[in-house]
C-alpha cells in the first residue's frame, strides 16, 4: 500500500528529474515506467475488479523470452500472484523471471506456451492484471494501491493540468509520486503526503496537488570543488 502521511517534509528542493524504482500494489505506491500507459476506457483496464501489475515489452532473444515492466515494489513479486490476466483476456503464466540489465523494474520473462521470438513479439505492450480480491484491501483512508495511482491525471488546486502519475517509488524516506509533466520533459518526484497531495479521486481519475514552484526545475549541477 502507498501511505499518505499528514506531515509536510522539511523545506528544501523536491528531488527533480527522472525517477527509478518500482512499487507494490500491496505496499501502496507505484513503479517507474518508461511512460505510464494511459488508462483504457473499456475491457479489463476499466474494470475496478482488476489491478494493473505490469506490461510486456519487446522480445528478448530468439527463444521466447520477453521484457516485462513490473509495477510491484519488489519487481519479481509480480510472479507471486499466480496466473495473471492480459488486457485482451488471455491467461498469462510465468515459467521464469529474472532481472534485466539496466533498469531495476525490468525483468526478462518466459511465459508458458511461448517458445519462439514470434510468440514473444506478440506479447509486446500487453498489460497484465490481477483480480483486486487477491490483494486484500487498504486498512485506512490514507492507503492506496500503487496501481490505482499510476496513470491518474495530476492537477493543481485551481484545476490546471500538471501532469500524470508515472510511478510511486519509495527510496526509504517515504512514498513519492513520479509525475510526468503535461508539457513534456523529465518527470519529477513529489512527496506523497496530505500537504503535497490534498485530494485523491480514484474514481474520477485524478489527484489534486499543491507542489513547490520549482517542481520541474532541472537539478542544479554539482560543484566538483564542493567538499
Amino acid at each position: 500500500m502507498a501511505r499518505r502521511p499528514d506531515a509536510r517534509p522539511p523545506r528544501g528542493p523536491t528531488p527533480p528529474g527522472p525517477a527509478r524504482g518500482g512499487s507494490d500494489p500491496r505496499r501502496g505506491v507505484a513503479p517507474p515506467r518508461s511512460e505510464a500507459p494511459a488508462r483504457a476506457e473499456s475491457g479489463i483496464a476499466a474494470d475496478p475488479g482488476f489491478v494493473l501489475l505490469g506490461e510486456f515489452g519487446r522480445a528478448h532473444g530468439l527463444h521466447g523470452e520477453v521484457r516485462l515492466k513490473s509495477y510491484t515494489g519488489d519487481p519479481a513479486a509480480i510472479g507471486s500472484y499466480g496466473p495473471l490476466t492480459g488486457a485482451d483476456g488471455s491467461r498469462i503464466e510465468f515459467v521464469s523471471l529474472r532481472p534485466a540489465a539496466g533498469a531495476s523494474d525490468m525483468l526478462i520473462a518466459r511465459v508458458a506456451g511461448v517458445s519462439g521470438r514470434d510468440g514473444a513479439e506478440r506479447l509486446n505492450r500487453l498489460a497484465l492484471y490481477v483480480a483486486r480480491g487477491a490483494l486484500g484491501a487498504p486498512e485506512d483512508e490514507d492507503e492506496f494501491f500503487s496501481a490505482d495511482l499510476v496513470g491518474l491525471a495530476v492537477v493543481d488546486r485551481s484545476g490546471a493540468p500538471v501532469g500524470t502519475v508515472r510511478s510511486v517509488p519509495n527510496y526509504g524516506g517515504g512514498d513519492l509520486l513520479e509525475i510526468a509533466p503535461v508539457s513534456g520533459g523529465s518527470p519529477a518526484l513529489l512527496p506523497f503526503t496530505r500537504a503535497f497531495v490534498p485530494e485523491i479521486d480514484i474514481a474520477g481519475g485524478r489527484i489534486v496537488v499543491d507542489p513547490p514552484e520549482d517542481l520541474f526545475a532541472p537539478a542544479s549541477p554539482r560543484d566538483p570543488d564542493a567538499a
